[in-house]
């Protein structure tokens, strides 16, 4: 499968931002899909992911309440709406996908990715 997000940009503090991914190839709705974020310098770090079978959703704690994870399998996309936009969350955002049995949560885990799309919240 291959990954191609979009849909960052500058955004004051507060504000709101839709990150959208798009996957091209079959059976998207056989993988796990997740979104991360990297710093420059930094190791790349889990922000959201939507597993292939069930509702749960999950987050991480610093964007819980504030992110939502969505996946379309009829239009296989994946997006990250961002509300309530902090400094902090300023990164370089990337979405992935995996088709192994069992969600994990780290990058590793994850062997399609991508591009990633750059998010800068202004103070």
């Amino acid at each position: 499968v291959q990954l191609q997000a979009s849909g960052g940009g500058l955004v004051q503090t507060g504000g709101s931002l839709r990150l959208s991914c798009v996957a091209s190839g079959r059976f998207f709705s056989g993988y796990h899909v997740a979104w991360f974020r990297q710093i420059s310098g930094k190791e790349r770090e889990f922000v959201a992911a939507a597993p292939w079978a069930g509702s749960r959703l999950y987050y991480a704690d610093s964007v819980q309440g504030r992110f939502t994870i969505s996946r379309d399998n009829a239009k296989n996309t994946v997006d990250l709406q961002m509300n309530n936009l902090k400094p902090e969350d300023t990164a370089d955002y990337f979405c992935a996908a995996s088709s192994s049995a069992t969600l994990k949560l780290a990058s590793d885990s994850f062997p399609y990715w991508g591009q990633g799309t750059q998010v800068t919240v202004s103070s």
